[in-house]
C-alpha cells in the first residue's frame, strides 16, 4: 500500500517535489514549471519545436541542480551544429532558473537530432564561493534531451538515472529517478535491512507508462500516487522554483572593460550609444559617452587601490 509522508493533495506550481522509496536505494524528483517557463517564453518568440526542447532542458536542469545541493549554479548547454546552435539553461542552488536558445531558419517538422545535428553537450558546475569550477564536455549521445542526460550521467558520473520530460506553451515538467550508491547515500532510508533489489526495474517500468499530459497536468503527489500506489514512498518538503536572471548593469560594465576603451569608443563614434541586450531576459542596457567614461574611470580606481604582496 502506498504511504506518503506527509500528504497534501493540491497543485504546487513552479515547484520541486523530492521523494524516495523506503528500504531501497532509489530516489526521485518531480518538477513543474509554470510562471517560470512562461517568463522565458514571454521574452523570446521561439518556434514550437524549439520551445519543447528548451522546456525539457529547463525542467531537467532544475531536477539535476536539486540533486547536487549547490551553493553556486549548474549550467546545461547543448551546442548544436544544426539549425539550433545553442540551448542554455542555468539553475542555482535556490532553484532560480533562466534559459535561452539560438537558432536559424525554420524548424517545423524537425526532431531533436535534426535540430542540433552533430553537436556536443556541456555541463558546468560553478560554485561561486571560491571553489573550483567543474566542466564536462561530451558528444551529444541520444535522440532526446532525456537520453542525452541519461547517457551523460551513466558514463561520466556512474549514476544510473532516468528522466521523463515534457513541455508545451503553458508549462514544462520532469520526473527524475536515480539509483544511489549502496552505502552512505544521502537519501537512503534510516534502516537498510531488507533492501528491495527489484525496486529500480519496477519503478522505472511504471514510469515508462507515464504520458506527457499526465506529467504536465497532474500535481506531483497525485502523479506519485497513481504510479506507485503499491510502494512505500517518503515525500520531502516542496521546494519553490522561480525564473530569475542574474544580469546587471555592473556585469555589463565589467564586460565593456574587458573589451577595452578603444573598442567601446569605436562603437560610440559609429552609433552614439553602446547597447547590450541580455540573451536570457532581453533587458536592454545602454551606455552613452559619459557612462562609458565612468566605466573605465572606475576600472582605474580599482587598479590604483590594489595591493601588491
Amino acid at each position: 500500500m502506498l504511504k506518503l509522508h506527509p500528504m497534501k493533495m493540491k497543485p504546487h506550481p513552479d515547484s520541486l517535489q523530492r521523494f524516495l522509496f523506503e528500504k531501497s536505494h532509489v530516489r526521485g524528483e518531480l518538477v513543474h514549471l509554470d510562471d517560470a517557463w512562461r517568463a522565458v517564453l514571454e521574452r523570446h518568440d521561439y518556434p514550437p519545436a524549439l520551445r519543447a526542447v528548451l522546456g525539457e532542458l529547463m525542467a531537467a536542469a532544475v531536477l539535476l541542480a536539486a540533486t547536487l545541493k549547490l551553493r553556486g549554479s549548474l549550467v546545461l548547454q547543448i551546442q548544436g551544429k544544426g539549425p539550433v546552435t545553442l540551448l542554455v539553461v542555468e539553475c542555482d542552488g535556490e532553484l532560480n532558473v533562466r534559459a535561452t536558445a539560438k537558432w536559424q531558419g525554420e524548424l517545423d517538422g524537425f526532431d531533436f537530432a535534426q535540430m542540433v545535428g552533430d553537436g556536443r553537450f556541456v555541463i558546468t558546475l560553478d560554485p561561486r564561493d571560491g571553489g573550483q569550477t567543474y566542466q564536462g564536455i561530451v558528444a551529444l549521445d541520444g535522440s532526446s534531451v532525456a537520453e542525452v542526460l541519461q547517457n551523460y550521467m551513466l558514463r561520466s558520473e556512474q549514476l544510473e538515472t532516468r528522466l521523463w520530460l515534457a513541455a508545451d506553451e503553458q508549462g514544462a515538467a520532469g520526473l527524475l529517478l536515480q539509483k544511489m550508491p549502496g552505502e552512505g547515500g544521502n537519501f537512503v532510508a534510516e534502516s537498510d535491512d531488507g533492501l528491495d533489489g527489484d525496486m529500480w526495474p519496477r519503478v522505472t517500468m511504471l514510469a515508462d507508462t507515464l504520458q506527457p499530459e499526465e506529467l504536465l497536468g497532474l500535481p506531483a503527489q497525485e502523479l506519485i500516487r497513481r504510479l506507485y500506489r503499491e510502494e512505500d514512498v517518503r515525500l520531502f518538503d516542496i521546494q519553490r522554483v522561480a525564473f530569475r536572471c542574474t544580469c546587471s548593469r555592473d556585469k555589463v560594465g565589467r564586460m565593456l572593460r574587458m573589451l577595452g576603451p578603444d573598442e567601446v569608443q569605436s562603437v560610440l563614434a559609429e552609433q552614439g550609444m553602446v547597447e547590450v541586450s541580455c540573451e536570457f531576459c532581453n533587458h536592454q542596457y545602454r551606455f552613452d559617452k559619459v557612462d562609458a567614461e565612468q566605466v573605465f574611470a572606475s576600472a582605474v580606481v580599482l587598479d590604483s587601490s590594489a595591493t601588491v604582496h
